[in-house]
């Protein structure tokens, strides 16, 4: 079994050298390890000549990609790996030393594998984010998303969606399945990871959660709108139209409609409802409160119509690979 690394990285030198030092370190090596790179990004490019010329346990492949955006790179690091298993992490995320090991013998073990992902240690401001949770990665019938990948403990267990800072896929479970291109948003294109890992889970494969395949995190500056402690209106509009577009393409009918009203009169603090805006009235004040609404529902909307443009899947219409006998 072929084990690849996908690693899409831009202007980010520093944290990619981390990264690929973590690789080299695994007590399993992969096979192959991909970095998805914009050929303009020089800083980035004198980093990989620095690279290829060391001691490297695996073969190291520069993947360039003239298209600008995360999803355009992993479409393109997709199409580009051999293995049989394609691993995929940030560039500012360092696998632990057994990682590798632990991924084949997950996939080695379970021919329904389908995707397998696990906790991303978060090191914020100088401290690790250490609190537990049991529930990861589920999806209420309200449309609710409780993700917790960063703070998960206890067994390995099916889940309905992985995070994109470690999460691995069976090349037999992706067939012909790409990253979304419809998703928006100038760099990050938020969601992408819950739209493809819900795909796969969707076309009958077991998506699974092991909070010991982990990574250590150090959430680095993101150069678009959508920064990490400073999102723009407009990026919160984006990330709200992939939201609503994953929805309504992933839930069953009746669900759909409640997870839309849900979120129109309660919502969550990143899309707030009514209920969640008039609260942060108190708080924010009124005129911050009222645009956050205003720019998510205004993404809902936009996701609603376009989805009603393209006739109805039927529920649970296999959209990957072959099924898992």
């Amino acid at each position: 079994m072929k084990i690849s690394v996908l690693v899409p990285t831009y202007r980010r030198p520093a944290d990619l050298k981390r990264c690929l030092a973590a690789l080299r370190a695994q007590t399993l090596p992969p096979d192959e390890v991909l970095v998805v790179a914009r050929p303009e990004d020089e800083a980035t490019q004198r980093r990989l000549a620095v690279e290829a010329n060391g001691h490297n346990r695996f073969a190291l492949r520069v993947v360039e990609t003239g298209a600008g955006g995360q999803v355009a790179a992993l479409n393109r690091g997709l199409e580009a790996a051999s293995g049989d298993i394609v691993a995929i992490t940030d560039d500012d995320a360092a696998p632990r030393v057994d990682w590798v090991a632990r991924i084949a013998a997950a996939f080695e073990g379970d021919a329904k594998l389908g995707a397998l992902g696990g906790r991303d240690w978060v090191h914020e401001k100088g401290r690790v984010l250490d609190a537990s949770r049991e529930v990861v990665g589920r999806i209420a019938r309200s449309g609710k998303i409780i993700g917790n990948h960063h703070l998960g403990v206890g067994p390995a267990r099916e889940v309905e969606m992985l995070k994109g800072a470690n999460m691995t896929y069976r090349r037999a479970a992706v067939g012909a399945l790409r990253f979304d291109t419809r998703l928006r948003g100038a760099g990050a294109q938020v969601h992408n990871d819950m739209a493809f890992s819900m795909s796969v889970k969707r076309a009958g494969w077991r998506v699974v959660y092991d909070p010991l395949v982990a990574v250590d995190h150090f959430p680095a500056e993101r150069f678009d709108d959508n920064g990490r402690d400073a999102q723009t209106l407009g990026a919160l509009t984006d990330a709200a139209y992939n939201f609503h577009l994953i929805l309504r393409e992933h839930l069953a009918p009746l669900d759909r409609a409640l997870a839309w009203w849900w979120y129109g009169l309660v919502g969550t603090r990143v899309y707030p409802g009514l209920l969640h805006t008039a609260l942060a009235v108190l708080g924010r004040g009124r005129h911050s409160a009222w645009a956050r609404w205003r720019a998510v529902r205004k993404g809902a909307h936009a996701a609603r119509r376009d989805a009603l443009r393209l006739p109805d899947e039927p529920f649970g219409e296999e959209t990957s690979g072959a099924r898992p006998a």
